[in-house]
């Protein structure tokens, strides 16, 4: 059994309040299971929380869907309660070291990449956090894991913004953008959550992407806090060629991971090596197929604009774009405005599509607003001639239409698969 921390003794006398049923919240019931410790479940649609079961504990653990103003922490903090975040309360248990990964994009295939690099050379990693598998989970899995074991832990600005006491031994943060002006203030805001790990992280081990550095600058953080890579515009790598990483987006992660690899004194020809046997995860930029001469491209991974604007750059004629969902805040005219001469024509979806189609007649960007994904795909068949791209990089979240980004990007797949199997008869 997992032995518990002394700091954690006397509040797990009591039932741990864990805020949230999702991943994070059922690995934080894999962890108590794993010290023989009970918890509630607290949700805003199931049970919700309040003063008087507030003092049944003496401990909450919450998930990043809980922001530190949320009224249930305060009323948990008013009543004497510790309040963790769960990957600070998974790293009270954990022996092994820790690498952070964050950043705008890029953060889910820094974090993958890594620990199959890792894993390529004899290491023992293990990829978790805000990649799909909560850092408490993994910790009840391993029983607290091996003194040697690195957790290469991807941390969002939900879980960062909360932490006290995490420490990471090393943090990626592989670039910075608009994003998450649901949740954050304002831009500062957003980077300011981010900036947390920083303060939680070994001092000289934050390896930064060039847009981490120019936004630290303009908000008067401490340069030297950062180890400064140059991630834009590098030429191309021939050693690269044919693998994950030989161009734009995802030669800024290669790049991100190299330096933490030089001063991790691990052999460079390795890291190489582990390139070319390295898949991306699906929805990421992938090509579907070709249909009469049109290709198609699944990019639902890409939830913010700055995602939707590298995916286009990789292209050298503009693109029929299928975008649109639920907002997350940010300057939308701005970035119709960025986009506008790489999109011949933008097939709008969500909840977010009339707002976007105002700026695309602001702009002078030819739109249709669709109801369905099957009918802006079948619009953009419509459209597309030979040597065209139909690109699915929506830009904004997709749980106002599917369950997930995951969800979107299959259904996509799917419709343009049966596109193709109409168009064979």
């Amino acid at each position: 059994m997992l032995a518990i921390p002394d700091t954690l003794h006397e509040v797990l006398t009591a039932p741990v309040a864990i805020f949230g049923g999702g991943v994070s919240g059922t690995g934080v019931v894999a962890l108590l299971a794993a010290i023989e410790r009970n918890g509630v479940i607290y949700d805003e649609k199931t049970q919700p929380f309040s003063a008087k079961a507030a003092r049944n504990h003496r401990l909450v653990v919450f998930s990043p869907g809980f922001s530190p103003e949320h009224p249930w922490l305060k009323l948990a903090a008013q009543a004497g309660c510790e309040c963790l975040p769960e990957i600070e309360f998974a790293q009270r248990f954990w022996r092994g070291r820790v690498v952070a990964i964050t950043g705008t994009n890029g953060k889910t295939t820094v974090t993958e990449f890594l620990t199959h690099a890792l894993r390529s050379i004899g290491r023992e990693a293990y990829a978790t956090g805000n990649v799909g598998h909560a850092f408490s989970a993994l910790v009840a899995e391993l029983e607290g894991g091996k003194p040697t074991a690195l957790a290469v832990c991807e941390v969002s600005s939900f879980q960062a913004e909360a932490l006290r006491g995490f420490r990471a031994n090393a943090t990626i943060w592989t670039n910075f953008a608009e994003d998450h002006l649901e949740r954050h203030p304002s831009l500062e805001g957003y980077f300011t959550a981010k900036w947390n790990l920083v303060a939680h992280t070994t001092s000289g081990a934050v390896f930064a992407g060039s847009s981490v550095t120019r936004h630290a600058a303009r908000f008067g953080r401490p340069l030297a806090s950062l180890v400064s890579v140059e991630t834009e515009n590098q030429p191309a790598d021939e050693t690269l060629k044919d693998t994950a990483f030989a161009s734009y987006p995802q030669r800024e992660n290669f790049l991100l991971v190299a330096a933490w690899w030089r001063a991790a004194e691990l052999p460079a020809p390795k890291l190489f090596e582990a390139a070319k046997t390295f898949k991306l995860a699906r929805h990421r930029l992938s090509r579907v197929t070709e249909i009469g001469g049109v290709v198609y491209w699944n990019d639902s991974k890409a939830t913010n604009f700055h995602a939707v604007e590298a995916a286009l750059a990789r292209f050298d004629k503009p693109v029929i774009l299928i975008a649109g969902g639920r907002g997350k805040g940010g300057d939308l005219a701005g970035f119709v405005h960025r986009i506008a001469a790489r999109v011949k024509h933008v097939l709008l979806l969500g909840e977010t599509a009339a707002e976007f189609a105002f700026h695309c007649a602001a702009f002078r960007l030819a739109f249709t607003r669709c109801v369905t994904l099957d009918e802006a795909v079948h619009r953009a068949a419509e459209i597309a001639a030979a040597g065209d791209n139909v690109l699915l990089s929506p830009g904004f979240a997709s749980f106002d239409m599917f369950s997930g980004y995951a969800d979107r990007g299959d259904q996509f797949e799917r419709l343009v698969h049966d596109l193709s199997r109409a168009a064979s008869f």
